[in-house]
């Protein structure tokens, strides 16, 4: 669908441009916005590797498995119908963490993978589970502790202090993070509440 929205968007952006005799500018913002979408990625890269590395090394020195032994209670009373030994677990904690350092593009196949689990815990069913329903909530909110990408965006564009998003980011999802909490279990009482599952 949102194939359609972008192609929609494209086609009515053009024959705007056409009908106004802007074609001219349109190429030139084209041509442009491909160059600085290249210069960007190129940027972001060399960040993305070396939080990734960083977080090959956490991973290989045992510091992930620490962290996610500490945060594995909080995880287990989030998600109280999945078994402990369950594979979701592990990939909605590696998700998590990959999120808390601001790693979007690492934590999306670990997201994808969490969500394959809770479906089949779900018997396979095309309709979202509680657990389903939370981990998308903890994934949207996305506390974040190291916005990765945000301070490497800010880099490639010469900010003055790229690192002073930290602390804004940190407080903003804290608080994103408690709303969709407290929301995910208004709900799910609500719904509990009215005898459906």
């Amino acid at each position: 669908m949102i194939n359609y929205i972008w192609v929609g968007m494209t086609v009515i952006g053009l024959i705007f441009a056409s009908i106004n005799g802007k074609m001219k500018d349109v190429n030139e913002a084209i041509f442009q916005s491909a160059n600085e979408a290249v210069t960007l990625c190129i940027g972001l890269i060399s960040i993305l590797v070396f939080w990734l590395g960083i977080m090959r090394i956490a991973q290989e020195s045992g510091l992930l498995n620490k962290l996610s032994n500490h945060f594995k209670p909080i995880i287990m009373k989030l998600f109280p119908e999945v078994p402990e030994d369950h594979p979701a677990v592990g990939y909605i904690l590696s998700n998590i963490i990959a999120n808390m350092f601001g790693l979007g593009n690492a934590a999306t196949p670990l997201g994808i993978k969490a969500m394959e689990q809770l479906k089949e815990l779900n018997g396979g069913k095309n309709f979202a589970s509680r657990s389903m329903i939370t981990f998308l909530a903890l994934n949207t909110s996305g506390l974040t502790l190291i916005p990765t990408t945000v301070i490497a965006i800010r880099m490639s564009y010469q900010s003055a202090s790229p690192t002073e998003i930290v602390g804004p980011t940190l407080m903003a999802t804290t608080c994103a993070t408690i709303a969709a909490i407290l929301i995910d279990r208004l709900f799910y009482m609500r719904r509990s509440r009215k005898g459906v599952k």
